[in-house]
């Protein structure tokens, strides 16, 4: 069966320099194009402007966002690039998107949650007539990377050729990267319950104040803080612990509650219109710098970064 007659595409595009990476992307786009297919291209900005120039004329039909800034925190891309921009389309027709959230500049904080995004497209758009492209840069990206990626993408595309993925496996990197996240001992601790949810949000703010956030990026993490805390009362037990601390250049907020969070694409969904309730985690992933989520036996972990 063709690609085109599949439903969901997702392959994997391992590029070794500039002229594999346009060989592997402009082509894509200028078939989508030549198909009637909506296409979007989200990538890092010096790889953006090397498809744009790519296009050439052609590139004003192309929707193209920087991955870096529209894909900072991967709990974003989901539901704020690609169903954004894969849900705006004509019912019925076929999708193509260029989504590279993975580069050399992720740090070791980031890097799970790119893996667990790559594999959690498998199951955001399962069943949906849409062709998601991910390129992987062999120079730059450890070996641990691109072995994740033939375990997140069914295909591979390499030097022109693409195969099957023996190694594919997306639930498994879902799992793999539920990691526990140690508890930062100097970070402020505050245990609360329904009765002291606003007390936590002000004794967050003052926290994060304390450590250089203000502005916009102070009242983002009261409205997380305020997110994650109700949502602990509603669905975790009725109660939690928040910490906040500065690490790095952000300021650090968490949740952790004894809930157990089984969706794992809680967070990811866009919220159809007349939704009531179940935006929260939403909220969080389209507001913070970086989201982690940990769950396991004995509770739910959520920790939010916001840059000074």
């Amino acid at each position: 069966m063709s690609a085109a007659a599949q439903p969901f595409v997702h392959p994997a595009l391992f590029y070794a320099d500039e002229q594999e990476y346009l060989d592997g992307t402009v082509p894509f786009v200028r078939e989508g194009l030549a198909a009637g297919e909506p296409v979007a291209v989200a990538v890092p900005g010096k790889n953006l402007a090397l498809i744009r120039d790519g296009l050439g004329d052609i590139a004003g039909a192309v929707r193209l966002l920087d991955m870096r800034e529209a894909g900072r925190n991967p709990g974003r891309i989901i539901p704020g690039v690609l169903r954004a921009f894969a849900d705006a389309q004509p019912p019925g027709r076929r999708v193509r998107i260029i989504g590279e959230p993975v580069w050399a500049g992720r740090t070791a904080a980031e890097y799970p949650a790119c893996a667990q995004h790559e594999a959690l497209i498998n199951a955001a758009f399962t069943g949906r007539r849409v062709t998601i492209l991910c390129p992987y840069d062999v120079r730059t990206l450890d070996a641990e990377v691109l072995a994740d990626a033939r375990a997140t993408h069914p295909t591979v595309v390499s030097s022109g050729r693409e195969e099957d993925s023996a190694a594919y496996d997306w639930e498994g990197v879902v799992s793999r990267y539920n990691q526990p996240l140690p508890v930062v001992p100097e970070a402020l601790s505050f245990a609360f319950t329904a009765d002291t949810l606003p007390t936590a949000r002000h004794t967050a703010t003052r926290e994060a104040a304390g450590f250089g956030l203000s502005g916009t990026r102070l009242e983002d993490l009261a409205l997380v803080t305020a997110e994650l805390t109700t949502n602990s009362v509603v669905h975790g037990g009725g109660s939690g612990v928040l910490r906040v601390w500065a690490q790095d250049g952000y300021v650090v907020c968490e949740v952790r509650d004894p809930g157990r969070l089984t969706d794992p694409l809680a967070g990811r969904r866009p919220a159809v219109r007349d939704q009531r309730g179940g935006r929260g985690l939403l909220l969080v992933n389209l507001i913070a710098d970086l989201v982690r989520v940990h769950t396991g036996e004995d509770g739910t972990t959520v920790r939010c970064w916001f840059a000074r």
